[in-house]
């Protein structure tokens, strides 16, 4: 039953990782027309976001599900020898994998193919969502198990 409650964990920090991604990809990308003084109406950004979580988050989660895969289990490893520290090693592992597959994209391919990460201040954003999912994985697994 365990591993079944830790990928469930895992899901859910996938689900919440990849729909902040997309979140951040719309409202930066449109930040950046408005400030170029190209309005953007309320119902552009409405419109936006619900295509970007239709068309992006999808194949975004794909990513982000193998690199929080590996990730939480580097964290969990290192959360052996240090127990008392788990309840940041999966924030910092959900930022860094998010981190390091921007940063892979960014070497791999001629030009970065998430335009929010194209800016030091984008790129942040992009992983917050990351540690946001750690944050959720340590948390939803340690309720699961009788653990606050």
């Amino acid at each position: 039953m365990l591993p079944i409650r830790w990928l469930l964990s895992w899901a859910a920090a996938v689900l919440v990782t990849a729909i902040g991604g997309s979140l951040v990809q719309s409202q930066y990308n449109l930040a950046r027309l408005s400030s170029i003084h190209e309005p953007v109406s309320l119902g552009q950004r409405l419109s936006v976001t619900g295509q970007d979580l239709i068309g992006f988050a999808p194949n975004y989660a794909v990513l982000v599900a193998l690199g929080l895969l590996l990730a939480f289990l580097v964290a969990g490893l290192l959360g052996r020898w240090l127990p008392e520290q788990r309840h940041w090693l999966y924030p910092l592992a959900g930022f860094a994998a998010i981190a390091t597959m921007l940063g892979l994209m960014s070497a791999m391919l001629p030009v970065t193919a998430i335009s929010a990460a194209r800016s030091p201040a984008g790129f942040l954003m992009m992983c917050l969502p990351g540690a946001l999912g750690g944050w959720l994985h340590v948390r939803a697994f340690q309720r699961q198990n009788g653990r606050t």
